[in-house]
């Protein structure tokens, strides 16, 4: 998988804008052959409570580094990133 953890991307806004965020995890679901990534806010990561964001994304044939993001519409989808965010709290819960 190319991204790591602690890896930054720049995801522009509808306005244009540039935002930079840091990558919390991404995985594959084998099912459904899709990609997903969770980010949050460079500027937010060491506040209390962090907005964190989530996408479907697929690699450009070509470019490792360029990543194509879709918004995540359905309920099932938003329950698999949440699964896999709960997991991933409970590792770090238990790693302290």
């Amino acid at each position: 998988m190319p991204l790591d953890e602690k890896e930054r991307i720049i995801i522009p806004d509808e306005n244009g804008e540039e935002h930079l965020f840091e990558v919390l995890f991404s995985f594959d679901v084998d099912q459904t052959e899709q990609s997903y990534i969770a980010v949050v806010p460079v500027e937010q990561k060491d506040d209390d409570e962090v907005e964190v964001y989530a996408f479907r994304y697929e690699e450009k044939e070509n470019d490792d580094n360029d990543l194509s993001l879709f918004a995540i519409e359905s309920d099932e989808e938003w329950e698999m990133v949440e699964e896999m965010l709960n997991t991933l709290a409970d590792e770090e819960d238990q790693d302290q």
